[in-house]
């Protein structure tokens, strides 16, 4: 289907990843509205396949069912699906149908692949879609075979298999979803009792994800030499690790609170870690995320905000805009007509992009939160953590959103949308049809400040 969408050549690719975003949502909600996808054997409801489809696909976590004791091994398996293929992209999915089929790959298919991965330059798009999918399977099994033994060990072989590899995935994807609703609906990973190798792998594969294929292939090229990094690169390192680091010390602060007080040293060091790295777009947690203060609700949705780096199995907010944005701040207090960053000029498109994509993220972020707000009467905290959670497409929640009317899951189910296929996409495929600029009008001195 998506190899018959690329030969009208009308369609841009913007436009395309969208439509196959969509249709891979309105295919898993059909699926899930099967009698055998629910443990009832009655099929689950259409809105509540939709958003659950919707938050498979743009790899968020938010539900409405909780997933292990609502759907059956096979709604399960549906969602798992949903979850690979939106995390690693439909239309790389599509190209890798077509190279395992040996399907000729023309160059508008090319091109789409390109603007799905975010890739520089078109040259050796085959190569390195070849690059990610090895990629991405070693580090999925490799997570999966370090989470057998603490799963085997609490659900048994069978079980324990089937969670390893669920939660390899849906962590490297940075999707959020879990299976430890059969312990208590709804509890993510509060019931584990702060498993150290559970919280380090899990963490792990959070991170890996969120860096980006092409920040992988540069790091596996160059290894540890610094100075050969593309400024791409050096910039998504540098700005996951200032927000990891910086999210660790503030939750180390939370922690130390008198409500955590129950907990001990080592498990709040392993907390803070863990939901400093979870506010990448992961969306699991350890903690009973009610029980925070109200500040450490505020910096996890300023971090939530923010999501993975481009090109990457999360979506959201992406680092490099905000470390874009952090350098032209910069560039003005050092009066320079330009940011600049490692020897590197930054152009004033990508600055001017960053600038229409903060402003898009938040108008929306807050539009949604008020608009839940509203309609539901729910405190404006907690909406607000709610509509952060799905244009960040991270899935953490204060356990409001299975309670919230139909208009506000539809509220949600277009931030998810928005936040994983990208601002910028979405603005592309809207105005593609624009003309060009061809003169400039007077220009006039405006004063802000």
């Amino acid at each position: 289907m998506i190899f018959k969408t690329l030969k009208n050549k009308r369609i841009t690719p913007s436009q395309i990843i969208i439509l196959g975003f969509l249709a891979l949502i309105l295919a898993g909600t059909v699926l899930l509205m099967l009698p055998f996808a629910t443990q009832d054997g009655h099929g689950a409801p259409l809105l509540d396949a939709l958003f659950t489809a919707t938050s498979a696909t743009c790899v968020t976590g938010l539900v409405v069912q909780d997933t292990a004791s609502y759907w059956s091994a096979f709604g399960q398996g549906v969602i798992l699906v949903l979850i690979q293929i939106g995390g690693l992209g439909v239309v790389t999915m599509g190209i890798t149908i077509a190279m395992v089929t040996g399907r000729r790959i023309g160059l508008k298919q090319r091109w789409v692949m390109q603007e799905s991965i975010s890739a520089p330059q078109m040259g050796g798009i085959l190569r390195q879609t070849r690059f990610i999918l090895r990629a991405v399977l070693g580090i999925e099994l490799t997570g999966a075979v370090l989470l057998l033994g603490p799963f085997i060990r609490q659900f048994g072989p069978l079980r324990g298999v089937w969670y390893a590899v669920f939660h390899s995935i849906s962590a490297f994807c940075n999707a959020g979803f879990d299976l430890m609703g059969i312990r208590e609906p709804f509890s993510s990973l509060t019931t584990l009792g702060g498993s150290v190798p559970v919280a380090l792998t899990l963490s792990a594969l959070i991170i890996v994800g969120g860096l980006g294929f092409f920040t992988w292939r540069d790091l596996y090229d160059n290894r540890l030499r610094w100075k050969r990094y593309t400024l791409q690169t050096k910039l998504v390192l540098v700005t996951t690790a200032v927000l990891l680091l910086g999210g660790f010390v503030f939750f180390l602060y939370e922690f130390s609170q008198p409500q955590w007080r129950h907990l001990s040293a080592g498990r709040r060091v392993l907390e803070a870690w863990f939901q400093s790295v979870t506010t990448r777009t992961a969306g699991f947690n350890m903690a009973d995320l009610t029980a925070m203060d109200p500040a450490a609700q505020l910096v996890t949705i300023l971090l939530m905000l923010v999501g993975g780096s481009p090109g990457s199995t999360a979506g959201g907010f992406k680092t490099t805009t905000l470390a874009v944005l952090v350098l032209g701040t910069r560039a003005v207090f050092r009066h320079r007509s330009s940011a600049q960053c490692f020897g590197r000029r930054i152009s004033d498109e990508t600055l001017r992009n960053a600038s229409a994509l903060l402003t898009l993220y938040v108008g929306l972020f807050l539009g949604g939160g008020l608009l839940i707000c509203c309609i539901d009467g729910v405190p404006l905290m907690g909406a607000l953590f709610e509509s952060a959670s799905a244009v960040g497409t991270v899935g953490l929640s204060l356990g409001l959103t299975p309670g919230l009317s139909v208009v506000s899951h539809l509220i949600l189910i277009f931030l998810m949308v928005f936040g994983r296929v990208g601002g910028l996409t979405m603005i592309y495929a809207v105005t593609s049809g624009a003309a060009p600029e061809r003169s400039q009008l007077p220009q006039e001195r405006v004063t802000v400040g």
